[in-house]
């Protein structure tokens, strides 16, 4: 598991444990919810095809899936083109060359973005034949980490599948993204401080993470291979009302944040809605947590004083 100290890719080797797989968390640095036996430290965005195949035949890997990011939670989101494309797409590379090394080949699923194909009209249902125009950096180079996982799966070179996500929710999220923030926010609100949050006007589908972590197994265990397949859960919601439903759930009144609208900056458009119907014929999957109830189990996760176990998801993600 490549980037499994992170938001997704922690949840997705959560998913592998609870089915019993031997699973290896391999990032930079060892994060406190990862065993120390079940933790390698290794640099992707350094590496070479020589080492990540010497890495992948001495641990026997039978499934890679990539979850590293260029935006993380230690590095931050804002960060300068050469160290997005250092990891989103040169990394991406080195870990294709290093698996055509191997002649015992794992399957490899990569982890994308729905920010990929760029801004949309609103109303639009966004499917894989949507053409991608990515309108940021960030989403250039993960599309240009995810192109080269095609091509190399729709020649044969690797097996494999690249999953899109749409915007993420639940429990421990990214201090980074919206959620994360917003979490942030209501804690300190709940806490008696005066806090503004910024608002964009702007609707997005929102897929809670342990829905995100199913969807991966079911790609590690599928027979498809060369696609890109959107997870998200074909709802937009504004978010205003995103932002409303979590003061619900955490017990604030409506108005306990400022909110202001500003132009807030974002990694692809205005809209967002997958179309879902790929990922339910390909891997048999759709997502099984509401968004009230991924806001619910985001909030008693991080409340202050919570004990509160993240469910699993493991038992819909199959074999």
């Amino acid at each position: 598991m490549l980037g499994g100290t992170g938001w997704v890719g922690r949840h997705i080797v959560d998913a592998l444990r609870a089915r019993g797989d031997h699973v290896l968390v391999v990032a930079r640095h060892r994060a406190p919810h990862v065993p120390e036996g079940m933790f390698r430290a290794f640099d992707l965005a350094t590496a070479t095809p020589g080492t990540i195949a010497d890495l992948l035949r001495r641990t026997r890997a039978g499934v890679v899936i990539n979850a590293t990011d260029g935006a993380n939670t230690n590095d931050g989101w804002d960060r300068p083109e050469s160290a997005l494309a250092r990891v989103n797409v040169h990394a991406v590379h080195c870990l294709l060359a290093g698996i055509g090394l191997l002649r015992r080949r794992p399957r490899l699923v990569q982890i994308g973005t729905i920010h990929e194909y760029g801004p949309v009209a609103p109303g639009t249902l966004i499917d894989e034949t949507v053409p991608p125009r990515p309108s940021s950096v960030y989403a250039a180079t993960k599309l240009a980490g995810s192109t080269a996982v095609l091509e190399a799966a729709r020649s044969g070179a690797v097996d494999g599948l690249v999953l899109r996500l749409a915007n993420v929710c639940g429990p421990h999220p990214s201090p980074a993204s919206f959620p994360g923030k917003l979490l942030r926010l209501v804690l300190s609100a709940g806490a008696g401080a005066e806090v503004t949050l910024p608002l964009a006007a702007a609707s997005r589908d929102f897929i809670d993470v342990r829905d995100v972590a199913v969807a991966s197994l079911r790609a590690a265990d599928a027979g498809a291979t060369g696609r890109a397949l959107n997870i998200g859960s074909g709802v937009a919601v504004e978010i205003r009302d995103f932002v409303a439903r979590f003061l619900a759930v955490a017990g604030l009144r409506p108005g306990a944040l400022n909110e202001e609208q500003l132009p807030v900056p974002s990694m692809g458009g205005d809209w967002v809605r997958t179309d879902i119907r790929l990922a339910e014929q390909l891997l048999g999957w759709r997502p099984q947590i509401g968004l009230e109830d991924s806001l619910r189990e985001m909030w008693e996760a991080a409340r202050p004083g919570s004990h509160t176990e993240v469910r699993p998801s493991a038992r819909r993600a199959g074999r």
